[in-house]
């Protein structure tokens, strides 16, 4: 397998391509050629088209199109059991990204190395990366359409596309030619060389099932330009009774023209579309090939858009009348003759009437060739040997035939011991697994019976005519019990199973509902998947779409490592399925080579996370099990949608808080700046004007002026400075390891001046206080509640520094005997933008940064600030930081 990861092509998000199909009904009808015609005219008016992929039909009118004017990409060669195969390269196209595209055979399968299985999958690729792409197909590779087309030209089309395909093309151009004009065609050579004209003409190739073809074709088309019609006049407030559809599946190969028969019906309807296959507890699918083709129904029905349903009971008719009541379905249909244990019951269309008389029931026939490959009887699965179950079943029966002597000796009817012998295989059936030992049990039980207990003794001939028939009804009695017993024990393993399950699903909306943050509700969804499948999770979250670090979610018992998984290059896989917003990777028909199944956590268009699941060896998931998976996955998306949705909600908050905070700042700015500015260009004035008159003092206090509006001036720069710093979270610590006594000693250096009219001391302790900190920062801090004590006290009040160490924290405190402060202030006086109503000295010109600013510089450090009483009056402001032990020796 090539290195997946490299496969991937760089995406670039856009809007979807749009889809024309040229729908023919047979080969030759001129297809390839009207798309290329089109792609010329496309070409003429500037767009640019590239030659994806061109069937080589060898036709001349065709290869006239494909000149130099139109741009062909080179193919993809591959190399499969040494033949070279050429298919169409997506990744080139994907690279080269032109405006429209024409690839060729859109019911084309693709070669094993090749990333899709499919050609329509790479036309999906195409679309979701905003290419336009022209491409051509035959009536007989629809899927719903292809029983029909069997029945008419007696040829079954391997080759086929999904109806979604086909209806979600945004122009369908109907090719048409008389079907006598395309057999001319056909006979000159134009469609095949002429050694394969005569055997077309005896079987694909005659009048009357090409017409058949035609008018299968022209009523497809007609029914696509309908439907685009519905949709564009349909408003979402229209009100009608909804049709619901419910089609009954079943592991036989002709629930596949069933199915496309019920989807054809929903279609016409445009009704509500469900699959529902009943397991019942003793289901005899148990062959692989059985497997496999109740996969390919129900992957059928899913591709025809049903809504898989499962259901578990013994009494097939009425769980399905009891599921159609509580779905409200209008129309059940049903093949007449499926599987021998299925639907073949001859009552069971009447018991369906009566238990559902108000719902259409629909039976479709199945064709004698198909019944004819079907198996007349199911087998029973190999029995497998068990050396437990063995001596289980022996201990049993020895046991019941020691209880038969005792009531031999005690002279007991015979019939009790005959009871004895049915209790023991009922005792059987409930220890032992398989129906195998149940079987052995009661033919060992009768003939120990009849060797023991019965005349002749020890042996197997019998005396009393009667015998025979009670050995029989022995023999029956303990069958029928075993099978019942058998019945129950798997009825309640499912039950328990299911159980389990929708516990899990449960439980997951719960602690999903409780989990916090995106990477939480990942793990979450993990652990529960982990839970409900047994299975190694892998979780890629997505972040500006883009693939994040991934999460493994592994099993007790399970060896894999990040180391493992990255060995299989499988992030690639991740990548399409973000890209792509669908499921690749094991099990799936894009890069089916995986280990992992990868899945979208999405909403709408929008991707979450890729989730993996290691499916192991040939091993699937089964369909009750996938109905939880998908689920959970929906609930996850859910949830992560509102995680979104708050930050986002958060994020706009913030916004809004820090344009109010630039509004408040520039309002307060504007009006605060203009006394300081006033009392400098009047004193400048002054000094200039009248310096001459102006005795030395005066001067001295105009200069003193300047000078102090001037500092406030630069004290209020650098707190805005600082505040802008932060709220733009541009802040940058430098952090070091310094010695808070000399950071103390330099910030008073840069104190306000006003400082000398206040009586003020320092008290810092004699052990030298050592904490790592950004020096110039806790500067600022220390100067601007210096400061705050400065401008809210009196002039002669006491203001006192003091640092020390407490614990593990450095403790520096700045006490005043002023005023002091509310307790309502002290809430608020660590907010922005707040000031004390007291009127110090220079009260006025707060603004109320300062003590704010010191919060945001504190916490960016991992300290705090606070505010306290100072007794018997005034006020303290503190701060803490963590103490750093520097050993002095070293």
């Amino acid at each position: 397998m090539e290195n997946q990861e490299s496969r991937t092509v760089g995406h670039e998000e856009s809007k979807q391509g749009k889809l024309r199909i040229y729908f023919g009904y047979a080969a030759g009808v001129g297809k390839t050629y009207a798309m290329l015609k089109d792609a010329h005219e496309a070409i003429k008016e500037g767009v640019d088209v590239v030659a994806g992929y061109i069937e080589p039909h060898e036709r001349p009118g065709t290869s006239q199109l494909l000149d130099e004017n139109l741009v062909v990409l080179s193919l993809k060669e591959l190399s499969y059991k040494g033949i070279t195969l050429k298919e169409f390269d997506l990744d080139a196209a994907l690279k080269r990204k032109p405006k429209l595209i024409l690839v060729d055979e859109l019911a084309h399968s693709n070669a094993p190395m090749s990333r899709n299985k499919k050609r329509f999958q790479d036309i999906e690729e195409l679309l979701k990366a905003g290419i336009d792409v022209y491409t051509t197909v035959n009536v007989q590779h629809i899927e719903s359409l292809n029983n029909i087309v069997e029945k008419i030209t007696g040829v079954y089309v391997q080759e086929r596309i999904p109806d979604s395909i086909f209806d979600q093309a945004d122009q369908v151009e109907l090719v048409d030619i008389e079907p006598e004009d395309l057999i001319d065609r056909l006979n000159k050579g134009k469609i095949y060389k002429q050694s394969q004209v005569k055997r077309a003409l005896d079987n694909f190739f005659t009048r009357g099932k090409l017409v058949a073809l035609r008018e299968i074709a022209l009523r497809k088309t007609a029914d696509q330009v309908n439907r685009m019609a519905i949709q564009s006049k349909i408003s979402t407030k229209s009100s009608f009774t909804k049709e619901h559809i419910l089609v009954c599946v079943s592991s036989s190969p002709t629930s596949l023209k069933v199915i496309r028969s019920a989807a054809r019906i929903a279609d016409a309807f445009k009704a509500s579309f469900t699959a529902l296959y009943v397991e019942e507890a003793e289901d005899g699918i148990v062959d692989d090939k059985e497997q496999v083709s109740l996969r390919e129904n129900l992957r059928l029905a899913e591709q025809l858009g049903a809504q898989i349903s499962t259901l578990y009971g013994d009494d097939v008719s009425n769980q399905i009348a009891e599921y159609a009541k509580i779905s409200h379905v209008s129309k059940i249909v049903i093949g007449r003759t499926v599987h021998s244990k299925r639907w073949v019951k001859t009552n069971f269309v009447d018991t369906l009437t009566q238990l559902a008389p108000e719902i259409d029931i629909y039976i479709i026939p199945n064709s004698n060739s198909v019944l004819k490959k079907e198996k007349k009887f199911k087998l029973m699965k190999p029995p497998e040997f068990s050396l437990e179950d063995t001596i289980k079943t022996l201990i049993i029966l020895m046991s019941s035939t020691v209880v038969g002597f005792l009531f031999e000796w005690m002279q007991f009817d015979v019939s009790n011991i005959i009871i004895i012998y049915i209790l023991g295989v009922q005792i059987n059936a409930v220890v032992t697994k398989g129906r195998l030992y149940s079987i052995v049990s009661s033919v060992l039980s009768v003939l120990a019976f009849n060797y023991l207990f019965t005349n002749p003794r020890f042996t197997f001939e019998v005396f009393n005519s009667s015998y025979p028939i009670t050995f029989l009804v022995m023999l029956a009695a303990g069958l029928i019990t075993s099978s019942l017993t058998k019945r129950i024990k798997e009825q309640a393993r499912q039950t328990a199973q299911k159980a389990y399950r929708t516990e899990i699903l449960l439980e997951t909306n719960q602690k999903l509902q409780m989990a916090d943050g995106v990477h939480e509700i990942l793990n979450q969804t993990g652990n529960q998947l982990v839970r409900l499948l047994d299975k190694d999770i892998i979780i890629y979250p997505v972040f500006s779409n883009k693939l994040s670090a991934l999460i493994l979610m592994a099993t007790d018992h399970s060896e894999e490592t990040l180391v493992t998984y990255n060995a299989l290059k499988e992030s690639g896989v991740a990548e399409w399925v973000l890209k792509n917003n669908k499921r690749a990777g094991a099990t799936t028909n894009t890069l089916p080579a995986s280990k992992y199944l990868y899945m979208s956590v999405r909403k709408k268009n929008q991707v979450f996370a890729v989730i993996g699941i290691s499916m192991g060896a040939g091993k699937i998931l089964e369909i009750f099990e996938k109905s939880i998976l998908i689920a959970i996955l929906g609930e996850c998306s859910i949830v992560l949608e509102k995680e979104i949705f708050r930050d986002r909600q958060h994020e706009i908050s913030t916004r809004i808080e820090k344009e109010q905070l630039r509004t408040n700042l520039l309002r307060s700015v504007s009006h605060d700046l203009r006394t300081p500015l006033t009392g400098i260009s009047g004193n400048a004035k002054l000094l200039m004007e009248k310096g001459i008159d102006l005795t030395k003092t005066q001067k001295e206090e105009s200069y003193a002026m300047i000078y102090d509006d001037s500092m406030w001036l630069i004290n209020l720069v650098e707190n805005l400075l600082s505040i802008t710093k932060i709220e733009n979270e541009n802040m940058k610590l430098n952090p070091q390891i310094d010695v808070m006594n000399e950071v103390i000693i330099e910030a008073i250096k840069h104190v306000d001046r006003h400082l000398s009219e206040h009586e003020f001391h320092v008290d810092l302790s004699e052990d030298i206080l050592i904490a790592k900190m950004d020096p110039q920062l806790i500067m600022q801090v220390i100067v601007n509640i210096i400061d705050n004590a400065i401008k809210y006290t009196e002039k002669g009040s006491e203001i006192q520094l003091r640092a020390k160490k407490e614990g593990c924290h450095i403790q520096v405190e700045i006490a005043d005997d002023g005023p002091g402060i509310s307790d309502d202030a002290k809430i608020k006086i660590f907010e922005l933008f707040y000031t004390a109503n007291q009127l110090g000295a220079d009260a006025r010109r707060g603004l109320g940064l300062g003590l704010s600013l010191c919060r945001s510089i504190l916490a960016a450090h991992g300290g705090e600030i606070y505010v306290k009483d100072n007794k018997p009056k005034g006020t303290i402001i503190g701060f803490r930081l963590e103490s750093v032990e520097v050993n002095l020796n070293e």
